[in-house]
């Protein structure tokens, strides 16, 4: 074997499953994986550390939109959660815990990106590129990268023009000091409505750009008394019993968003609320959605709406012209001037973020950015037709709008760790949902959005150009986890491979020998 054949050869690992992330989805699967007994797999992450979006969201006033006590695991709870909806530190705290509580980290590759996916048919196994050059060959791979982690990053007219700080919500320079500076945001979302009244009161002066405006409602900012925390502590059903009542209060949100005229009895209380909340009538008008509440995501903040009565804030509905060396053009003609711009432009929603930005081929034929070159489709949103054993977290149309993420992550996990066990018992190397079953599931899925809210009129992230919705369940979650509770054995393939000769023919033809 020659130098290069060895570097090559010790740069290859085999393992059982590779998990790509360390955020919420993956930590779920390698805890799964471990009590299963399988400590035969490797969670690559591409940061240093864990965490995920909490990781990477550390901006002023960061914080979840689901309550405390149901944005964290069912196994792992959390008995002293300070307030009702906590703040980024908290949630990364808790997840650095569990990684922890759980020994995870020593199965984490840190600061290690994959570059590329491809199945070998012929031995049953992924091939999983990175860019540090190792190579890991796998029977499952399940990709819990999350569906909203590359931020959503403009190019402005005159952008090399400009002499001041430019940077995104979710690359917060916590170095620059924004205090008596003249601040532009763009954007009005869920990053946004957290930040910009956190740095109001220290900036010279805050001008919010806004494209559309979005549904507010009031925020709980009730903090636990110290006698409920012990009280969770020492009665565990007692905690149970308050994630349950959070749970099918958050489900009953769902039924709104099928009936279009309740929905709008919601919104008259929504317009009541904006009324209360800001002083004048033209900025009232201008802060007021002219579309049904529900159709884009619906944002939680008692400090948003307030924040327009300051005489430093000013909402600005005219677009961007171009930049100048210290200043912001509008359409309109007037002139901003600006020492930093804060883009609260979210991030990248393009379908297909789902499986990253990397080539991911399948059996012969299939390459997923042609296959989803349309629109991205999935079974569950965990299975993929064309892709053996290859499982997604979060993937398309399992994303909500009133209820736990984390809910959902953990009925898809347990629905692989039925696959994984599948597998085993009929003794088949690999699994793969068939084209008819994967079909006609999207379009039972996708008749369901038909007279709903998210198909009332308005355009959001949550659809594509044709209209057709790819980022949310049409439902309720209960139903969800019900239908993801066992595997329907009909609508997959169960292929087996003669091990004996694979075993002489190693994967992808390029292992060196040994001799």
């Amino acid at each position: 074997m020659n130098s290069a054949a060895a570097a090559a050869f010790t740069m290859r690992k085999h393992v059982d499953t590779v998990i790509i992330g360390s955020g919420f989805g993956g930590l779920c699967m390698a805890i799964k994986l471990r009590e299963a007994g399988n400590d035969n797999f490797v969670v690559l992450e591409k940061a240093a550390d864990v965490g995920g979006t909490w990781r990477e969201n550390s901006y002023p006033g960061a914080a979840c939109d689901v309550q405390s006590h149901m944005y964290s695991f069912s196994f792992a709870p959390k008995n002293d959660w300070t307030q009702r909806y906590a703040g980024f530190q908290e949630i990364q705290q808790y997840i650095l815990d569990t990684t922890e509580k759980y020994a995870i980290r020593p199965f984490i590759r840190f600061n290690c990106e994959v570059s590329g996916l491809q199945f070998d048919q012929a031995s049953a196994q992924w091939r999983v590129d990175t860019a540090t050059g190792e190579q890991y060959l796998a029977r499952h791979v399940v990709l819990a990268s999350g569906p909203l982690h590359v931020p959503s990053i403009p190019t402005l007219p005159g952008q090399e023009r400009f002499q001041g700080k430019i940077f995104h919500s979710a690359q917060w320079d916590h170095a620059y000091d924004l205090t008596g500076k003249n601040v532009v945001s763009i954007g009005t979302g869920g990053s946004a409505i957290q930040y910009a009244p956190e740095i109001a009161p220290l900036v010279k002066r805050l001008s919010i750009l806004q494209r559309s405006s979005a549904w507010v409602i009031p925020r709980d900012t009730r903090r636990y008394a110290e006698w409920e925390k012990q009280l969770f502590a020492r009665v565990p059903l007692l905690r149970k019993l308050h994630r349950a009542r959070l749970y099918w209060s958050n489900e009953s949100r769902v039924w709104p968003l099928f009936a279009p005229r309740i929905a709008q009895g919601l919104q008259k209380l929504a317009q009541l609320f904006i009324k209360a909340q800001v002083k004048d009538p033209q900025l009232v008008k201008a802060l007021t959605p002219d579309y049904t509440i529900g159709c884009k995501r619906i944002l939680i903040s008692n400090k948003w709406l307030p924040m327009f009565n300051r005489d430093n804030v000013e909402l600005v509905t005219s677009g961007i012209q171009e930049l100048r060396e210290h200043s912001v053009l509008l359409k309109d003609g007037r002139e901003l001037p600006a020492d930093c711009i804060i883009l609260g432009t979210g991030f990248v929603t393009d379908p297909r973020i789902y499986m990253k930005s990397f080539p991911c081929k399948g059996l012969p034929g299939h390459d997923l950015m042609q296959d989803w070159k349309e629109g991205a489709e999935a079974y569950y949103g965990t299975t993929v037709s064309g892709y053996p054993n290859l499982f997604q977290l979060v993937g398309p149309n399992t994303g909500l709008g009133h209820n736990s993420i984390v809910f959902m992550i953990e009925a898809q996990v347990h629905y692989v760790m039925q696959c994984l066990k599948l597998l085993k018992q009929k003794g088949a190397a690999y699994l793969d949902v068939k084209p008819e079953a994967q079909r006609s599931f999207n379009e039972k899925l996708q008749a369901k959005f038909k007279g709903t809210v998210w198909q009332s009129g308005c355009s959001s992230w949550y659809q594509q150009a044709d209209g057709r919705n790819v980022a949310l369940w049409p439902g309720s979650t209960w139903r969800f986890w019900q239908q993801t509770r066992r595997v329907n054995e009909a609508d997959y393939s169960f292929t087996r491979i003669n091990t004996a000769q694979v075993e002489r023919q190693p994967a992808f033809g390029t292992e060196p020998s040994a001799a």
